[in-house]
């Protein structure tokens, strides 16, 4: 038995799961990890994006795929500005750069072959 209930390829499991990593590292990082400021801070909420893409991405929605693929930009942007801080935040940082790498290039490997197959078809 599958834990997902829909058919969903590879890219599709691998953009899911590397979400919900990403999520987890976000609060993680923020809430007690290495926050901003003692004890937490409202960073905490830069995960939203995504927890709100989350269902999309388990019923495999594909709009859901091009929203993230626009979204997910933005946290590899912050990995990159906070990739040069002290402490722990470089390590934290490149863990964003790969979660946020892989979660580009699994979404553009599915959606790839469907853009292309609907430009096909239009121009028919």
């Amino acid at each position: 038995m599958s834990l997902f209930k829909f058919p969903l390829n590879l890219y599709q499991k691998t953009a899911l799961i590397t979400s919900v990593l990403l999520c987890i590292l976000c609060i993680a990082w923020e809430w007690f990890l290495a926050p901003l400021r003692p004890h937490g801070s409202f960073m905490v909420l830069k995960c939203l994006p995504i927890v709100l893409i989350l269902p999309g991405l388990y019923r495999g929605a594909n709009y859901q795929l091009q929203a993230l693929s626009m979204i997910i930009l933005l946290y590899f942007l912050e990995g990159v500005s906070r990739l040069f801080e002290k402490g722990l935040n470089p390590w934290l940082a490149g863990l964003e750069l790969i979660f946020s790498s892989i979660i580009f290039f699994a979404v553009l490997k599915h959606l790839g072959p469907l853009k292309k197959a609907a430009k096909a078809k239009k121009e028919e």
